[in-house]
This record gives structure tokens, C-alpha cells and sequence, in this order.
């Protein structure tokens, strides 16, 4: 049976200063990063996103760091995922093919909720998931990889970069990987800061300090029925 590991993605208050929001019946818009970092071809910026979302003043031409990346997005071609950081890349390198990869991002709520598990303010929420289409590759065996398996990343943004920099690449299938259509919380509709008991029960974090910055571990049995509830819908 699979397992899970969840990690958080997306803008948020540091970069590019605003989360995205999500809409009173639980839909959201997924909003990336700023890139930070050259890049040896050219990227999408904000504007070529035409999000919903309202940037800080200056930031629609900002080249985006899209990652994950998820073919059903604006300027995506398949569903590819790298990460230059330990804590995230050494749990990535845990999982292998037919295992989850989830995203969660904090957003903002947008208007009154009409879905009781919506946190009035902000909250950390899941966004999508990749089912993975092949063992995670560590970054220092990315240069030697064939130049077939190597084609499978050509889209990611760390292989657009000046210097590849990711420590895990992840490969989702086209069956099982995507972008939610409605939300699945993490945080309790009181407040965003207090996990819910899919972090506290089902996961390896205690829900204790900042957790919605941390990733997150799902066993077989606690990998299930959280597939069970993004299916069936969070109520």
C-alpha cells in the first residue's frame, strides 16, 4: 500500500508577500513563488498566470518559480517537482513509484465561508497531489541519468536554472496527479495555526510550533483515508 509525504508549496507573506486565497465553497488559486535564481531559458511571469489573485504593486512581470509544476496550470507541461532543501528533498527520497507526493499551501480566505471547515483568516490547505511515476532521483544523480530519463524533468524549473540545484526531482503519473478542485483542510476553522487531526492523528508531526511550514509523513493505513477524504470531499 502507498505512503505520503506532504510539504508545503506556494506564495506566501514573504514571497511574493501575499497567499492565494481560497474562495467561500473551498475552491482556491494555486499561486507560486517569485524565482529567485538565473535562468538559462526564459520563465513565465505573474502576468502570463492571469491570476485572480492581487500581487503587491510591481510584481506581474516577476519571473515565477513554477514548482510544482502541474500540467493542468498555465505554463505547465507535466507534473515535476524539485527542491534544493534537505528537510523537504531527504522524506521526498523515502517514497518510491506508486507512493504520494502532497502539496499543501496556506491561503487566505477570500469573502465569508460557506464551508464550516474554512478558517476565517488564513489556514494551511491541501492543493493537489502527485501519484509517482518512478522512484524520486537525488540531485547528484540527475547528471547521469540517460538522456531519455533525464527529457522526463526538461520542464522543471530547477533544470531551467543557471546552476541545477535540486537535492530530489519527483515525476507524478498523468492518472493520479493534479491540482484539486476544492481544498482539503490541514488547519481547524478556528484558527490557521491549529492543526487539525489529519496533521495531529494521521501524521508524523505533533501539530505543536509551526507546523504548516513543515513536511509531513503519512503511513499506508493514514495514507488511505486521507485519499479516502480528498475523494469523497472534507465535511
Amino acid at each position: 500500500m502507498p505512503r505520503a509525504v506532504a510539504i508545503n508549496v506556494g506564495a506566501n507573506t514573504n514571497a511574493p508577500g501575499v497567499r492565494g486565497p481560497i474562495y467561500p465553497d473551498g475552491r482556491f488559486e494555486y499561486v507560486p513563488i517569485p524565482e529567485e535564481e538565473p535562468t538559462s531559458e526564459p520563465v513565465p511571469t505573474y502576468a502570463d498566470l492571469d491570476l485572480d489573485t492581487e500581487l503587491p504593486e510591481g510584481s506581474a512581470d516577476a519571473p515565477v518559480h513554477l514548482d510544482p509544476e502541474f500540467a493542468e496550470y498555465p505554463e505547465c507541461e507535466a507534473y515535476t517537482y524539485g527542491d534544493p532543501f534537505g528537510v523537504k528533498a531527504r522524506p521526498l527520497l523515502d517514497l518510491r513509484e506508486g507512493d504520494y507526493a502532497l502539496f499543501y499551501a496556506t491561503l487566505t480566505a477570500r469573502g465569508t465561508p460557506e464551508r464550516d471547515w474554512i478558517a476565517s483568516d488564513w489556514g494551511a490547505y491541501l492543493v493537489g497531489q502527485f501519484r509517482l511515476a518512478r522512484d524520486p532521483v537525488a540531485g547528484e544523480e540527475y547528471p547521469d541519468l540517460p538522456e531519455s530519463e533525464r527529457e522526463t524533468f526538461r520542464s522543471n524549473a530547477h533544470c531551467k536554472r543557471e546552476e541545477f540545484d535540486a537535492a530530489v526531482l519527483l515525476a507524478g503519473d498523468d492518472a493520479e496527479s493534479g491540482l484539486y478542485e476544492t481544498a482539503v483542510p490541514l488547519s481547524s476553522p478556528e484558527q490557521g495555526a491549529t492543526a487539525n487531526r489529519l496533521v495531529t492523528d494521521l501524521s508524523s508531526d505533533s501539530g505543536k510550533g509551526p507546523w504548516w511550514r513543515r513536511p509531513m509523513k503519512f503511513g499506508e493505513r493514514e495514507t488511505a483515508e486521507l485519499l479516502e477524504l480528498v475523494e469523497d470531499g472534507y465535511e
